[in-house]
């Protein structure tokens, strides 16, 4: 299949890594890929390095200028065009219906922001649509029952990770690879600096012996220093920035903690950490109980509360039997569940299905 990617965001999260890895693993198994996005967006400059050439299109805003450069782009002959973002998904939508609506449209939907429920809307939706991707069975039900959408134009994809490369590691060479304190007790995060993503409850509610790795960044980060400064902690959190490769980061933890309170599907970096066999702390927001089964695959607290989760990562920390046993738990369901393989199935036959329906 000739599959047409566009992306509109600028940012950099699992969104846009999870459209470099279907696009890698789709380019993989013979199809034709190209992706569209504007030329300062980070995707642009990432792309590359997962083997992908991105073809630079001024779509970052809703505009005349973007809908004339992706009309002329679509004019090129494809199977389907897979939109990711709230402006591309517009822009492809009405450069489509200004071409005859060629090719079919499917919109990947990647977080549990509601989506508005007016006319227009529903017309991108339903009208403009072919078919609906969202990254976690929450977040179809919600297009299901809040928004009135069809429940068969609708298919819940989570995201997949590499399972034989993310998996248990030597905790002790990790810290030296990364020059990490070899007996401090090590709580870490994986996560784009965003104020959903939780670090401030997390830094409130950090154990007295434990130090704080904070691997990802973002526009939170001025933020978040500034609450370190105030809390006097600096001495113990540690700021890693982005990293290409997370894995030995993972691998260096005692316990993985995501206190999302917004806007989550299934975040990829809780997979991770769970292939990894870590012991998690996080929340219930989205799709993440498909993953975070409490008690089972988990510890399962209430977003924002830096009380809850005090006690939680306390807990995981003084019993390492219970961590253990929520290690392997957690990565036997993601084994089962979330694999890379499973996403790239599960696209390659959306795909298929839309494009030899047309």
């Amino acid at each position: 299949m000739r599959i047409v990617h566009t992306e509109s965001s600028l940012g950099w999260g699992g969104q846009e890594i999870r459209i470099l890895s279907e696009s890698q693993g789709l380019a993989a198994r013979g199809h034709e890929v190209r992706l569209l996005c504007p030329p300062e967006a980070r995707i642009f400059a990432e792309a590359p390095k997962w083997g992908l050439e991105p073809e630079a299109v001024p779509i970052a805003r809703k505009n005349l200028g973007g809908f004339f450069a992706l009309k002329e782009k679509l004019r090129q002959p494809c199977d389907v065009v897979s939109t990711h973002s709230s402006t591309d998904t517009w822009l492809s939508a009405l450069a489509l219906r200004s071409l005859g609506r060629p090719y079919p449209l499917v919109r990947t939907r990647h977080i549990s922001a509601p989506v508005p429920r007016d006319p227009l809307t529903r017309w991108l939706y339903t009208r403009a649509t072919t078919r609906i991707v969202t990254t976690g069975e929450a977040l179809r039900s919600e297009l299901v029952e809040r928004n009135g959408f069809s429940a068969a134009a609708i298919e819940s994809v989570p995201t997949g990770i590499d399972t034989a490369r993310f998996r248990p590691g030597d905790k002790m060479a990790a810290r030296k690879a990364l020059g990490l304190p070899a007996e401090k007790v090590l709580v870490g995060i994986v996560a784009t600096l965003r104020s959903w993503k939780g670090h401030r409850f997390l830094l409130e509610a950090l154990p007295r012996e434990a130090g704080l790795v904070i691997v990802g960044d973002g526009p939170q980060r001025a933020n978040l220093e500034a609450q370190v400064a105030r809390l006097g902690v600096g001495y113990k959190v540690l700021f890693a920035g982005n990293q290409q490769d997370v894995l030995p980061w993972l691998q260096s933890f005692d316990v993985f903690a995501l206190p999302s309170y917004a806007n989550e599907g299934v975040p990829q970096a809780l997979i991770q950490a769970m292939l990894a066999g870590l012991p998690c702390v996080t929340t219930n927001i989205g799709s993440m109980a498909e993953l975070a089964i409490h008690d089972r695959t988990a510890l399962v607290v209430q977003p924002q509360d830096p009380g809850a989760l005090a006690a939680a990562l306390e807990k995981v920390l003084q019993d390492r039997i219970l961590a253990g046993h929520l290690g392997t738990a957690a990565r036997a369901h993601c084994e089962r569940r979330f694999s890379r393989e499973q996403m790239l199935d599960k696209m390659e036959r959306i795909y298929a299905g839309v494009a030899g329906g047309r």
